[in-house]
């Protein structure tokens, strides 16, 4: 019964379609959808649940496979979604929309794969319910939490930078107590802190991506794809273009080296990813 609880405490009058995609990678302009699940809760407390594999029409790198373990044989026979769009569209027809997170990538990305097929995505009364934004919002995520959280104090020079660093050392003191399998040097709670990022990225903003074992372009729309290596090769002035204007330091510092012939090696991916 739990999703007649669900739509009684929110008096839902139309269907709350909870979404989730799975995909070739981050970015919804680029990348494209190979999973979609969408269980849509109804103002009787019923639910249905469909269930969409696309053929994505591009290849999915190793390193994403890793995370979702969809391989490209596995979607080989699977229509485009541009063919599936139809019936997709119907099913979130008139539906509001809920996921973790979907504000921030499934919906953009949903509206990416709409566009292409001729649909136009989500309507404009469509309303949104993040679950990842309301727990952010319910549970604080600040300095002062997590001194109350980790040590049952409060932190009474807030915004003060000595009481802040004090109050840091404290949290930070009670998290390696508290968590005893976190990493136990500097080195291992950098890389257990680092923010999530595509591991396809080559530079920390996600410039210059690894596809196929090269390293593409990953940013605008003429060059986006366009392997770094043959644009070292027959567009240097692109690339020189990219020092000169605002890119980050290290993305310079590659772009810097393939005009001088020299390119990273890609890294090796872990079998498995925690997503």
């Amino acid at each position: 019964m739990l999703f007649l609880k669900i739509m009684l405490i929110l008096n839902q009058n139309r269907p709350l379609a909870i979404i989730d995609i799975e995909s070739t990678g981050t970015n919804p302009r680029q990348d494209r959808i190979i999973d979609l699940a969408i269980i849509r809760l109804m103002p009787d407390g019923g639910r249905e649940t469909h269930v969409f594999r696309c053929n994505p029409g591009i290849f999915i790198p190793p390193e994403v496979e890793a995370i979702h373990h969809i391989s490209n044989a596995d979607i080989a026979d699977c229509p485009l979604f541009v063919q599936i769009a139809g019936r997709v569209f119907e099913v979130l027809k008139d539906c509001d929309l809920g996921g973790f997170g979907i504000a921030r990538f499934d919906i953009p990305m949903l509206t990416e794969e709409f566009a292409r097929a001729g649909f136009r995505f989500p309507a404009d009364d469509c309303r949104v319910v993040d679950v990842q934004r309301i727990y952010h919002k319910k549970e604080p995520r600040d300095l002062t939490a997590a001194l109350a959280f980790y040590c049952g104090e409060k932190h009474h020079g807030a915004h003060g930078a000595e009481a802040d660093v004090l109050a840091t050392i404290k949290v930070l003191e009670s998290q390696l107590v508290k968590y005893p399998d976190l990493p136990q040097t500097v080195e291992g709670l950098d890389a257990f802190s680092a923010i999530a990022r595509d591991p396809a990225w080559v530079d920390k903003t996600g410039k210059l991506k690894w596809a196929n074992g090269e390293i593409v372009i990953n940013f605008g729309v003429q060059y986006t794809g366009q392997k770094l290596r043959e644009l070292a090769q027959n567009n240097a002035k692109f690339l020189k273009w990219i020092l000169k204007s605002d890119f980050p330091g290290d993305t310079k510092k590659i772009v810097a080296d393939a005009l001088e012939g020299k390119f990273p090696d890609k890294p090796q991916i872990p079998a498995k990813i925690e997503s």
